[in-house]
């Protein structure tokens, strides 16, 4: 009897532990203490991190920026040539393998892990903002207004998605293709080898973690200070730190119920319920909107987009020497390349059973089509009424740009009614990102794990929103910026080495199904004369 207590009681235990905590040690700590070092340092500096993340952030824009705008351009077409080449039907999973999602669930993942927030954030204060105070030329003039365009399409266009489309095809082919964990350093096994499960991989996975942390917050935060801005134009609140840390708590309280749930619980019904909010107010403004002008401007904005894409696209601004570009430009790659993670990894776990061709296709042009079409509804919009003196939208996008979207709403009919319905659209998708976000970092922190224990969700679901808490405490916009620039530099260097290894991995993967087609071709030619032959001796018999 003693002896049956003393087995049963420590796998009782061990079964506990399990159940609450279950992690890859040295990725999970070292991640944590980093983390917690920058919200102590941040929270007991104070007032003067403001200036020490701006130095921060000019330092490496300066710098940096030719690399940033560079690389991202590699990943670009270093994708399109992956999709359109000899690697373009392997089909992720297997040749058997079967898609988990239908296309419009896919489709609407993508899309709310991709962009979401941000999207709601600048759809209307980036284009205004450029109108006003263009990097060439002369503001608040018509062709100002139809560069503000281009320069917000290369932004959140194809050079993000296919950023994400590297990251995620790399993650699904290693981890569906390969069998290996779920995680960043499963990646580079062409280059490492078993070393992936060693000091060098934990440190790639480290660095992931600590990326995609702050590219969370950065957006996190942005989604608070919208709706902060929407709830004090609405109801006379003070827009200010203190609402938007009680707003965070609140909606990451709220989040941690999604995460609870899981993927196909949580995610997935909020991310389609997103698309569906959102399709109904992008349908609002082309209603009530200048609807012939978005039309008209969708159409023109994607040619003079796609004509000036090269210039556009590797523009470095070196014969000017302003600090335009470092704001803007160099500061949306930084940011969507420690975003790449999470929505890599994200989008990776959902696409089991697409080919290679069909991920990338999929994740480089339906949702860039999408965006583009918010915002030539939102930011096309906004240059109308400005272009025709109809509001003064600018002052109040260059007083707060947060309130932008709000302001907007306004000045067309059901404006209480579209407001309240952007402040929850923003807050929908600020909880899509959390939960999401906390299933990819606790799976990179639980060793490749794709069901770690919930408490251990709940642990990153809070902690993103700590962080974001604490940058905009600590510097608001600009501690948000330098946040994603500090971590997206060397993320950047990691996803160069990733594109050379997955070509190692599709190279050794194209040459398998080769010779497996060259076997079955040959059984075939071989039962084919076998069959022949078996005719030819019944017919002598």
């Amino acid at each position: 009897m003693t002896k049956k207590t003393s087995v049963k009681g420590p796998a009782k235990v061990i079964k506990n532990k399990l159940r609450y905590f279950d992690v890859d040690p040295p990725v999970f700590w070292i991640s944590a203490v980093v983390i917690a070092a920058f919200i102590l340092t941040t929270l007991l500096v104070g007032e003067p991190m403001e200036r020490v993340f701006a130095y921060i952030q000019g330092g490496i824009s300066l710098n940096g920026g030719w690399f940033f705008i560079l690389a991202v351009n590699l990943f670009l077409v270093f994708s399109l040539v992956i999709a359109f080449g000899k690697f373009g039907d392997i089909r992720l999973g297997g040749r058997n393998s079967e898609p988990e999602f239908s296309r419009t669930a896919w489709f609407a993942m993508l899309f709310s892990a991709g962009m979401g927030i941000g999207i709601l954030f600048w759809s209307v204060g980036e284009p205004v903002l450029h109108y006003v105070s263009p990097p060439t030329g002369t503001g608040g003039t018509v062709f100002a207004a139809q560069k503000s365009m281009q320069y917000t399409f290369l932004h959140w266009g194809f050079h993000a998605w296919g950023i994400y489309a590297l990251v995620g095809i790399s993650l699904a082919f290693f981890t569906f293709n390969r069998r290996l964990p779920l995680t960043i350093s499963s990646v580079f096994y062409p280059l490492l080898g078993e070393k992936i499960h060693g000091g060098l991989g934990k440190a790639i996975n480290i660095l992931a973690v600590v990326a995609t942390l702050f590219g969370l917050a950065t957006s996190l935060g942005l989604g608070v200070q919208q709706v902060s801005a929407g709830l004090s134009r609405l109801t006379g609140l003070q827009d200010n730190v203190t609402l938007q840390v009680i707003l965070i708590a609140g909606i990451t309280l709220v989040a941690t119920g999604s995460v609870i749930a899981g993927l196909s619980a949580g995610v997935k019904r909020l991310s389609q319920l997103n698309i569906i909010i959102g399709a109904m107010f992008l349908l609002f403004m082309l209603a009530v909107g200048p609807t012939l002008f978005i039309l008209g401007s969708f159409v023109q904005n994607i040619g003079a987009y796609l004509q000036n894409f090269f210039e556009l696209s590797f523009w470095t601004e070196t014969y000017q020497q302003s600090d335009w570009q470092m704001s803007w430009t160099v500061f949306y790659w930084a940011w969507w390349i420690s975003w790449s993670p999470f929505v890599g990894m994200f989008i990776a776990r959902i696409s089991r059973g697409r080919t290679v061709r069909e991920f990338i296709m999929g994740v480089l042009i339906v949702p860039a089509l999408i965006t583009f079409l918010w915002l030539s509804a939102f930011g096309g919009t906004a240059l109308y009424l400005e272009l025709n003196d109809l509001s003064d939208l600018a002052t109040a996008v260059e007083e707060n740009v947060a309130t932008s979207l709000f302001v907007l709403l306004e000045q067309f009919p059901l404006g209480t009614v579209t407001s309240v319905t952007g402040i929850l659209l923003v807050a929908s998708f600020f909880v899509t990102s959390s939960d999401s976000g906390s299933l990819v970092i606790d799976s990179l922190t639980a060793g490749g794990k794709l069901d770690a224990p919930v408490p251990q969700r709940v642990f990153w679901a809070v902690t993103e929103g700590a962080v974001a808490a604490v940058l905009l405490i600590g510097g608001g916009l600009a501690a948000l910026q330098t946040a994603s620039i500090i971590t997206g530099l060397p993320f950047a260097i990691i996803l160069m080495i990733m594109a050379y290894s997955l070509v190692k991995g599709m190279r050794e993967e194209r040459e398998k199904l080769d010779r497996y087609e060259t076997e079955k071709e040959m059984k075939s030619y071989q039962e084919r004369i076998r069959s022949m032959m078996a005719r030819r001796d019944q017919k002598k018999q």
